[in-house]
């Protein structure tokens, strides 16, 4: 005969077990009698908005590129830990316009060691793969073969004719760094192509192509979407520079290039034209290729960057536009983009078929200090 204990467990049992069958077998049930609900309801409970939305609310994004096709690329920032808050709006638009979908990896360069809290929120922007990277100190720091009080002068007296940067020698750095050793580092060696990304820009309109792929099937080296003429303080000496190393190199400078972007009588002149390079697709190789590898020492032993201030855009620019065919250039006409001041603003169906919204009367294209009236006259 049972005692009254053990119909008492008997009962306990058959409860128990009814409480996992309905668990798992009617969703409502599980959550409702779940230990968090329960904890909510029997003290400890917190406001409402503090229950995460369960996982089945949550559509997944999909991740696979149209066609399952990706090219070796890369997006690179250089960054400091202090442009953190730039960077993190840089980065969110890119991945909410492009590499949510696409997802691309991303490197990260710096010449001091990036802080935990820089990758960590970093990391947190996105599911693609996030490389963090210190710059050698040769590739960033003024040379030891740089007179300094040369320098020093030069950057006096960019002060007092009140030349952006003209007295900031971390600024040289970061453009001599651009123009010749980005794309040596051992980060991006695995990569053919790269998106610089600065902080603080806007990209305005959805991309739903990869222009990665646009670069690799058509066989593009450089892409970019603004183009303007260069402070002419900045580089008194560059154009002179570049047809020394031209008379010395003549095998190197390519057929059908674009010289005519950047000279208006053949070559005897510079007119400043310069694509601006804050936004840049383009190919790793032409940058590795023995004529710019030649051309950017050449420039480096002339001390330009610091005895003037050569930026890397004119020099990139002109690498470009010398050891690649014109038609190898790309204008990203659908890539809506700014950078303080300037902004390229998709027009007509581009506009409408990226979603921009920039105010497409906001263009900078034609304007009268834009040179992309030279670029389109090349295949006129």
């Amino acid at each position: 005969m049972m005692t009254p204990w053990r119909y008492v467990f008997l009962v306990l049992g058959i409860v128990i077990s009814l409480h996992y069958i309905l668990s798992f077998a009617h969703e409502g049930y599980g959550r409702a009698t779940s230990l968090s609900s329960l904890k909510n309801q029997f003290g400890g409970a917190h406001p409402p908005y503090q229950t995460p939305v369960p996982d089945e609310y949550y559509v997944p994004d999909p991740i696979l590129p149209p066609q399952g096709r990706k090219a070796s690329a890369a997006i690179v920032m250089l960054a400091r830990n202090s442009d953190l808050n730039g960077i993190i709006s840089s980065m969110k638009q890119m991945e909410d316009r492009f590499n949510k979908k696409f997802q691309y990896p991303y490197v990260f360069l710096n010449e001091e060691a990036f802080s935990t809290e820089f990758k960590t929120r970093i990391s947190e922007l996105t599911d693609a793969k996030v490389e963090f990277g210190l710059i050698p100190h040769d590739h960033w720091y003024q040379p030891d073969s740089i007179d300094e009080e040369k320098a020093a002068a030069s950057r006096e007296d960019m002060v007092k004719n009140s030349v952006i940067y003209g007295g900031s020698v971390p600024y040289r750095n970061m453009c001599r760094f651009n123009s010749g050793f980005f794309y040596r580092h051992e980060l991006l060696k695995p990569y053919k192509y790269y998106w610089r990304v600065e902080p603080d820009v806007k990209f305005f309109c959805d991309l739903d192509y990869d222009p990665f792929l646009i670069m690799q099937d058509q066989q593009k080296v450089y892409g970019f979407t603004v183009s303007l003429y260069e402070y002419e303080r900045t580089i008194p000496t560059l154009w002179q520079a570049v047809r020394e190393f031209m008379e010395t190199h003549p095998g190197l400078v390519v057929n059908d290039n674009a010289m005519d972007f950047l000279s208006d009588d053949g070559g005897l002149t510079y007119n400043r034209c310069h694509f601006w390079s804050n936004f840049e697709i383009g190919d790793l190789d032409l940058w590795r290729g023995e004529a710019y590898s030649k051309f950017f020492d050449f420039l480096d032993e002339k001390g330009g960057f610091y005895y003037e201030r050569w930026g890397d855009a004119p020099v990139h620019s002109i690498g470009a536009a010398l050891f690649a065919k014109k038609d190898q250039i790309h204008f990203f006409n659908d890539i809506g983009y700014r950078h303080e001041p300037f902004q390229h603003c998709p027009q007509g169906d581009a506009h409408k078929k990226g979603k921009c919204w920039c105010d497409s009367k906001q263009n900078f294209d034609y304007e009268g200090y834009s040179c992309l009236k030279k670029y389109d006259k090349l295949f006129a």
